[in-house]
Formats: C-alpha cells, sequence, structure tokens
C-alpha cells in the first residue's frame, strides 16, 4: 500500500511538471506581447527566474523604447543576480543606469553593480581582480551618492574586500619567510605595512621584517652582514617606537639582541 501511495505521489509530481513545461512553451510561443510580459513577471515574482530572464530576454527588442522597459530591464537584472549569475547581473545592473540614468532605481542599481562585483570575488588565495574592482566600484557609488542610506553597507564591502586584499598580500609575504627567500620576505612585508596602515596585525608585520632582515644578514657573505644586520636593528627601532605595547615585544627583542651581539663580533673582527 506505501509503495502504491509513494508511486500515486510521483505521477502526479510528474504530470504537474509536465503541465507546467507545457504552460511555459505556450507562453513562449505566444506572439502577445502584453500576455508574455505579464507571464514573465508571474515567473518572477514566484521566484521562478530562469524562466523569468529567458521571457524578459526575448522581449527586450519589442519591449525597447516603450513605458515598460524600465520596469521590465530592472526586474531582468534582479533575475540574474537571484540565480547567482553575478556576472549577468553586474553587466545589466550597469546598463540599467546608463540606459535610465534619472530612474529613481538608478542609484539602487549602481549599488547592486558593485554588489555583483563583489559576490564574484574569490577567497583570497586567489587571482583578486574582481575584488578590486569591486572596491572600485563601491567608492564611486560611495563619491557619486555621498548621502545615500546605503554608505554604511558600501563601507562593509569596501572593509571586507580590502582585508581580503591584505590576507592575500601577507600570505605571499609569509610565503617567501617559509621558502627563506628572506630579502624578499622583508620588502614584501614592509609593503604589506605600508599598504595597510591601521590593520590589526600591523606589528606582526614589522616583527615580521626584524625576523626576515635578521636571517637575510645571516645568511649573507660576511662582507654584506653588517649592513644587513643594522638594517634589522633599524626595523626593530621602528617596531619599539610605533608598538609599544605589541604582543610581540619580548620576540622582537631576542633577535635585536641577537643582531647587536651578531655586529659587535664583526666590527672586532675588523679591528
Amino acid at each position: 500500500m506505501p509503495n502504491r501511495a509513494n508511486y500515486l505521489y510521483c505521477l502526479c509530481f510528474l504530470l504537474l511538471g509536465l503541465s507546467a513545461c507545457g504552460n511555459y512553451e505556450k507562453v513562449l510561443k505566444s506572439n502577445d506581447i502584453n500576455y508574455k510580459l505579464t507571464k514573465a513577471n508571474e515567473y518572477f515574482d514566484k521566484k521562478d527566474f530562469v524562466h523569468a530572464s529567458e521571457l524578459y530576454q526575448g522581449l527586450l527588442p519589442v519591449v525597447k523604447g516603450t513605458k515598460n522597459f524600465e520596469p521590465m530591464y530592472y526586474k531582468y537584472a534582479y533575475s540574474y543576480y537571484n540565480m547567482k549569475d553575478y556576472l549577468s547581473a553586474s553587466y545589466h545592473f550597469k546598463n540599467f543606469v546608463d540606459f535610465f540614468p534619472s530612474s529613481k532605481e538608478a542609484e539602487e542599481c549602481e549599488f547592486m553593480h558593485a554588489v555583483s562585483l563583489y559576490k564574484m570575488s574569490p577567497k583570497y588565495s586567489l587571482e583578486q581582480t574582481n575584488t578590486i574592482k569591486a572596491m572600485e566600484a563601491m567608492q564611486s557609488y560611495i563619491n557619486t551618492h555621498p548621502g545615500s542610506k546605503r554608505i554604511v553597507e558600501a563601507n562593509t564591502y569596501i572593509d571586507e574586500a580590502r582585508q581580503k586584499l591584505e590576507m592575500k598580500d601577507a600570505g605571499a609575504a609569509k610565503l617567501y619567510y617559509n621558502i627563506n627567500q628572506f630579502k624578499a620576505a622583508a620588502v614584501a612585508f614592509k609593503s604589506v605595512n605600508h599598504s595597510y596602515p591601521e590593520s590589526a596585525s600591523s606589528d606582526y608585520y614589522q616583527y615580521m621584517v626584524i625576523k626576515s632582515y635578521y636571517y637575510f644578514a645571516k645568511a649573507s657573505v660576511p662582507e654584506k652582514q653588517e649592513e644587513r644586520f643594522t638594517s634589522c636593528l633599524s626595523a626593530y627601532q621602528e617596531f619599539k617606537q610605533t608598538y609599544p605595547a605589541s604582543k610581540y615585544n619580548s620576540d622582537a627583542e631576542k633577535y635585536q639582541s641577537l643582531a647587536t651581539n651578531y655586529l659587535k663580533k664583526l666590527r672586532n673582527e675588523h679591528q
């Protein structure tokens, strides 16, 4: 008996699916523009964005230039966004702004263009072109609409994107350190610290500059060591002045002491 009930349920579900497909094919083949637009909007309202977008796409050439074009294109862009096709969504939100710059929806679509770009931003370890594009689009939105209710949200997106870029750059610097490319590591950590001065990890980056210079000097030929240990001590002085309460203070002092002792030994040998 349960198997029969399951069979009837599946059969009903299949028949409903076939009926829905048949109805959509009927709409798709119709030459009645108003009917197709009405049905497209119904699909959109029911969150059937695939069918809605397909109908909207077919209507674009015939609706363009009419009073229906603006509201239809607005939903067309959102159809892609809701399907998580963020590349298409960013394109169509940008088009909406270009097509209807005076629309009451133009500001929202400019913001959604930037949001769509952000949604394409990959994890920090991957190439970050889309993250940079999203930041630029968000900043452009902020500059153009300084009084917008979306400013706080836009700044949050920028902060998140910036954090992702910081993680990418810091990861590259740490990789140099891990493969014993200490000069490159020192330069990279200095660059990260310069690029993200407000970072909560800025003291760590400067501490890693100290360590990198220390091991770079230690691995150098004798005639280059004095200059390079001096760079390590200079990095330590900057660290001490800038981050007097850092949790890395004791470790930084250890490298400062080691570098100082090496310098004393080198200078004694030169006497």
